[in-house]
């Protein structure tokens, strides 16, 4: 199974496949690399550091996993990953026992806005969640400069792009935005924003998090928290409205401190596909 991630897919990935003994491929950025642990005894992993940013990642996964032998994991085409993101959305039905009026995340590609659309569309045609209200309203946040869904949603031209960023897993250069089922489409169906928010206001948002639920959360949700700072000031939520805010990482701390980690160490660090198939091929 090939898998290309910004490093905490790929984590999740390589938990479950050294459980179940999967065998797993993994393509991850450089600059990730420190995310790349797990809490079980690592299984049959082979992890390649990429020198380059996710999307760099993505083309190299996709070249390897279209040659016999290896199989994509499909990211947003895949619909696993998205009904598996989607559970967020289901249990919040499953709890309130109707869909929420609106509906919070932090984005990189934008997958988690998709599948929580898709999510809302199944639990409406359900009929036991109160169909007769509205979809769940979408609020999707990205970290400014490197924000490109929202830029092409408010129709503005880009800011330069910028090395360092809150949390380098809120980006992907090219999101499925405008593919039929798209971000562009989620959003116009369900009336959505998006946000763009600053490291500043992130960093307020998360000790804000941290001290009322005394819990750590991670850099990405944080920017989630922003955003939903910044609808309640601006009016665009109502304090009678029920949000769905999606904590998309946290608890960090207290598992680090709680269990031991493997880290996981690059079998090798490439710059180019060919170099990458190269090394599989000696193995």
């Amino acid at each position: 199974l090939v898998v290309a991630s910004a490093g905490n897919t790929a984590r999740a990935f390589a938990h479950i496949a050294s459980l179940t003994g999967q065998t797993l491929l993994l393509f991850v950025p450089e600059k990730a690399l420190e995310r790349m642990w797990t809490i079980v005894p690592p299984g049959r992993i082979t992890l390649i550091a990429v020198k380059g940013d996710y999307l760099d990642a993505i083309q190299m996964a996709e070249r390897v996993q279209s040659r016999e032998g290896y199989t994509p994991e499909g990211g947003a085409r895949n619909i696993a990953r998205r009904d598996g993101m989607g559970t967020v959305m289901l249990d919040a039905a499953i709890t309130l026992g109707r869909t929420p009026d609106h509906y919070f995340q932090a984005v990189g590609s934008g997958t988690g806005g998709i599948s929580a659309w898709e999510a809302s569309l199944r639990l409406r045609d359900d009929g036991r969640f109160r169909p007769e209200l509205p979809l769940p309203r979408l609020h999707l946040a990205q970290n400014i400069p490197n924000a490109p869904i929202y830029y092409a949603w408010k129709g503005l031209e880009p800011e330069p792009y910028q090395e360092e960023m809150f949390d380098d897993v809120l980006f992907n250069r090219r999101p499925p935005l405008d593919m039929p089922g798209g971000v562009r489409d989620a959003l116009k169906a369900t009336g959505g924003m998006v946000y763009g928010i600053t490291d500043r206001e992130a960093n307020r948002a998360r000790d804000l998090f941290e001290q009322s639920e005394e819990i750590d959360i991670l850099n990405a949700p944080a920017v989630a928290v922003a955003a939903l700072q910044k609808s309640i000031e601006e009016k665009s939520i109502s304090s009678k409205e029920i949000v769905l805010l999606n904590i998309t990482g946290g608890g960090m701390l207290r598992l680090k401190e709680d269990h031991p980690r493997h880290m996981l160490q690059p079998d090798v660090a490439v710059s180019s596909w060919e170099d990458a198939i190269a090394f599989l091929e000696e193995g």
